[in-house]
């Protein structure tokens, strides 16, 4: 059993004395994005192994169908790193000269997109080894947004959220109280993969600063959000004060609108009592022309007083008639002066007048 022990190790895994990876680190790495990564592929040579030493990477597809991409090739005494562009310019060899036993390999800036299968294979004839990478680039957790939800008030339900826009799964979320006692409430329920803190029935007591910490296998970050329970307001009172206001509101419109209406119907009356003024009361006559209209009454008087049958025959109607009548004026008394009859020629001859000629006179009593 031991014999045959011994035959199927040294079939199923060659050779002792020849070219060998001696690295024993482990194939499984998992880092962060914008971490630096060594693959560790350490080889020793046989003294059998004369032929040129070719060093290869390359990324193994997931899918079977697919072929291998070469990340970077020693061959020749020569370094080739600029096999594959997602990689070109971050990946190199760890040691300047790998024909010295090192053939491990550095990536630079990993992304989340670098994860993958690498292959390290070392090749001096007739010997052949390699040995393969499990790579995974994590990214670390955004900073979190923390925020409350519903009301802040004694007796009502509230949820604190917590969230990472970035990251890689699994996330989990810690919630943590910073102030006070720095124990949560006894009524809350908390969801480490939603990242949400329910408080039920919340109290003043639950008032404080709360922290909630995001994190994964390659990072953690943090945010606070602030809490303050207080008691509710007076509703029916607030309504009450609501409708006073409402109606004193209502109040002042309606006294504005009723002086600006009987402000309106004053000014309105104003101008009507001014108007029947203006229509009823004739304007008063000046001074002079009631002067000058008296004494033309006057000496009209003794004008015909002193006419005499000689000179009556100069004396014509049309003359006489431009003393308009409504020139007639009161004198001073205020007795009404009747107005001159108008006599026939014959008449006055019998009277002893004298005929005079009256000069005429416009509306005013001025002579012409």
């Amino acid at each position: 059993y031991f014999i045959y022990a011994s035959l199927s190790f040294l079939l199923f895994s060659g050779p002792a004395c020849g070219l060998q990876i001696t690295s024993t680190d482990s194939t499984s790495i998992e880092k962060a994005s914008g971490q630096i990564v060594k693959l560790d592929c350490q080889y020793t040579l046989a003294a059998e192994d004369s032929g040129p030493l070719d060093i290869e990477w390359s990324l193994q597809p997931s899918d079977n169908q697919k072929k291998e991409e070469v990340v970077i090739v020693y061959s020749g005494d020569r370094a080739f790193e600029h096999y594959y562009e997602p990689l070109k310019g971050r990946v190199h060899f760890n040691s300047p000269d790998p024909k010295n036993g090192d053939a491990s390999m550095n990536i630079m800036g990993l992304k989340a997109t670098d994860t993958g299968t690498y292959q390290c294979k070392v090749k001096k004839v007739p010997g052949i080894s390699s040995r393969k990478f499990f790579l995974t680039v994590m990214v670390r957790p955004s900073k979190p947004r923390c925020y409350a939800e519903g009301q802040t008030h004694a007796g009502k339900d509230m949820v604190l959220r917590c969230s990472s826009v970035e990251g890689t799964q699994p996330l989990q979320y810690v919630w943590e109280r910073t102030t006070g006692n720095k124990l949560l409430p006894p009524l809350a329920v908390l969801d480490p993969v939603g990242g949400t803190m329910s408080l039920r029935n919340a109290t003043e007591v639950a008032s404080g600063t709360y922290k909630c910490i995001a994190k994964n296998r390659v990072g953690t970050e943090e945010c606070l959000v602030e809490v303050n329970i207080t008691q509710p307001p007076n509703t029916a009172g607030v309504i009450a004060g609501v409708v006073i206001c409402i109606l004193l509101v209502l109040i002042l419109l309606a006294l504005l609108l009723f002086c600006c209406c009987r402000a309106r119907n004053k000014k309105k009356y104003e101008k009507e009592i001014a108007y029947e003024i203006r229509e009823d009361v004739p304007p008063p006559k000046s001074r002079v022309s009631t002067a000058r209209s008296f004494t033309s009454v006057g000496s009209q008087r003794s004008s015909l007083g002193s006419m005499s049958p000689s000179n009556l025959h100069e004396y014509t109607k049309p003359q006489y008639d431009k003393i308009p009548p409504e020139e007639y004026v009161r004198p001073p008394s205020h007795a009404p002066i009747p107005p001159p009859s108008r006599m026939a020629g014959p008449n006055l001859s019998r009277m002893g007048a004298i005929p005079v000629m009256v000069p005429a006179q416009n509306r005013d009593g001025s002579i012409v």
